[in-house]
């Protein structure tokens, strides 16, 4: 997660310790996919969800368990997500024996459930912030998401929260569907006075590898970060104070430090030593995920690679596994990397980007990320 805001315009982030400290990393931020149920369809989505009851999903006791194991093992957020986490009858309880038991409890959600009550619901257990998925204004995020209405409900979603005092934030995944949107998104949040948005960068797994052919072109992901990198700097000059970020590509890191070198070489080495200690892609270190079969993930994207499953041995035992082949190449996956990410210059600051992208496209973990849009000469510099 790259924040561009605090980057750009050298504005502090909410989560600024997370990402840019000799502590980053000490323990994963974990995604729970608390439920694989969902209320929407949506076009990208990596679990693949429906609107159907699945079959073995984690009890209230077995995440009571998984929770008190992550607490124990110090992991600073939970991340609530699904499938629709607000299908979840238990979803409520869990959330506050998270917030009770010292973890940060976090939701991504699709909005469009969220009524006043639940808003106040969501306030009153504790959980710290909200991500709703906006994938574009009005018709485009419907037909992203497959309803009709979901860009209205969502929109009512929001509101709801932020009367309730929630802090909450915009979650999009850019692709070429909702590309001509983000200026109008950004209107919206201006409007909205939303504080916090991340733009997602398309992975192609679940049903996102059917879009995949339309991702962002690398020339429109270039123009794509000079909108967000403009866009950054009118809001900080407005005092507007929103946190404008990216997630799941690290080229993006590599081409801030390059923009601000341009203006001021000082400041942009600076900016290196942040990315530096950010480190980059942390799938299998600083990111993991249990899914709604207890059944532990590098990250949200890897599900179908287990590295253990909760029900049979601690996430704490599980992660720390030193044997366990995938999880042991990521954390040491540099000498394993191919193609331009194996000698790019920027290799501290992204770690390779995306794996699952490699393989999705190559059929090779480590092959370079196709998403990557430096240019050789780029990757090159000093």
């Amino acid at each position: 997660m790259i924040n561009i805001t605090k980057l750009w315009c050298d504005q502090p982030g909410s989560m600024d310790q997370l990402r840019y400290s000799n502590t980053a990393h000490k323990r994963p931020v974990v995604v729970w996919n608390t439920t694989r149920q969902c209320n929407l369809h949506c076009m990208h989505c990596y679990s693949q969800s429906e609107n159907k009851l699945y079959p073995n999903e984690l009890s209230t006791e077995e995440a009571k368990h998984f929770i008190f194991d992550l607490a124990t093992f110090n992991v600073p957020v939970l991340l609530f997500s699904g499938g629709e986490p607000l299908m979840r009858p238990d979803l409520f309880e869990l959330a506050k024996f998270a917030s009770d038991s010292g973890i940060r409890p976090v939701m991504s959600t699709n909005g469009t459930l969220i009524t006043k009550e639940i808003a106040e619901k969501i306030k009153k257990v504790g959980f710290h912030y909200v991500g709703v998925s906006l994938d574009g204004v009005g018709q485009t995020n419907n037909k992203f998401r497959g309803t009709p209405d979901a860009f209205e409900r969502a929109v009512e979603g929001i509101r709801n929260c932020m009367s309730a005092g929630i802090k909450t934030g915009l979650r999009l995944t850019v692709s070429k569907y909702n590309y001509a949107d983000v200026l109008a998104i950004f209107d919206f949040i201006e409007t909205e006075k939303i504080p916090r948005v991340c733009f997602y960068h398309l992975a192609y797994v679940g049903r996102g590898v059917n879009i995949a052919k339309d991702d962002l072109t690398h020339k429109q992901a270039r123009q794509f970060m000079d909108t967000l990198l403009s866009k950054a700097a009118e809001f900080h000059q407005k005092h507007l104070g929103a946190e404008i970020l990216t997630v799941d590509n690290h080229s993006d890191a590599a081409y801030i430090y390059l923009k601000i070198k341009e203006k001021d070489p000082v400041r942009a080495e600076q900016i290196m030593q942040l990315l530096k200690l950010n480190g980059g892609n942390s799938s299998g270190k600083g990111i993991g995920c249990v899914d709604f079969n207890g059944y532990v993930h590098p990250d949200q994207f890897w599900q179908h690679y287990n590295l253990g499953n909760v029900r049979e041995k601690l996430f704490s035992q599980i992660w720390q596994d030193n044997t366990e082949p995938l999880l042991c190449q990521l954390r040491n996956r540099k000498s394993f990397l191919k193609g331009k990410c194996s000698t790019c210059h920027f290799l501290d600051i992204c770690n390779g980007n995306l794996r699952v992208r490699s393989e999705a496209v190559y059929d090779d973990v480590w092959a370079q990320d196709p998403a990557c849009y430096l240019t050789e000469e780029e990757t090159q510099q000093t």
